[in-house]
């Protein structure tokens, strides 16, 4: 069993690439290996796509990138399962609206727009610990409850069209979404190595997963 965390040189992967060999070792789910090698890409049993920064920049750089049409392959005709981490989660909506309307991968129903808290005094980017609230089960939150902690950075959010595909949310100045999920497709908006024991059991739940 091979999973692969895509690098297109969106972000440092070192601690995501830790928390998912740690958890691989325990579950006795295979390799991890973080790799921009298509090939590498197109044979793993599952696919992580993390990001940080800008949804046009990273949406640039991942369709620039090698692993692009390896990774559309990969989950689109094999149903490879997919996790999809901050950008990268919001990478899987229609569209993106930040700075420039940019064309997301399309395999959720939604947009990603600005943040805009009902209440002024709460700051953008949403930044640091926060409460999830379960909408719809999923086998990766096996385990994890409404009120269990998670850590996010991020100044955009995707709004979903079909809230069957929303599993999971946060308050902050009204609802964010904060977990998504379509067949072999689930997307995290925070960051799941940086949100400790709940992040590192749906790390766990992920590499087991079988869709």
């Amino acid at each position: 069993m091979l999973t692969a965390i895509i690098d297109y040189e969106s972000g440092n992967l070192h601690s995501a690439e830790k928390a998912f060999q740690k958890m691989a070792l325990e579950t006795g789910a295979g390799e991890v290996r973080v790799t921009d090698d298509p090939d590498m890409v197109a044979r793993a049993d599952r696919i992580v796509l993390p990001g940080d920064g800008a949804f046009p920049a990273c949406a640039s750089a991942l369709r620039n990138s090698g692993c692009f049409e390896a990774m559309i392959e990969a989950v689109e005709t094999r149903g490879r399962p997919f996790l999809g981490i901050c950008v990268g989660m919001q990478l899987m909506a229609r569209v993106g609206h930040e700075y420039a309307k940019t064309p997301g991968l399309g395999w959720i129903d939604g947009e990603v727009e600005v943040i805009a808290p009902t209440d002024k005094a709460l700051k953008v980017p949403h930044m640091g610990w926060n409460d999830l609230v379960i909408d719809n089960p999923h086998p990766v939150l096996d385990g994890i409850a409404t009120g269990e902690h998670a850590y996010f950075v991020h100044s955009y959010q995707m709004r979903l069209n079909d809230p069957a595909q929303r599993v999971a949310h946060v308050d902050y100045g009204g609802d964010v979404t904060a977990i998504v999920a379509r067949d072999t497709m689930i997307g995290l908006q925070f960051h799941p190595e940086k949100s400790a024991g709940a992040g590192l059991r749906m790390i766990a739940n992920f590499l087991t997963w079988q869709p």
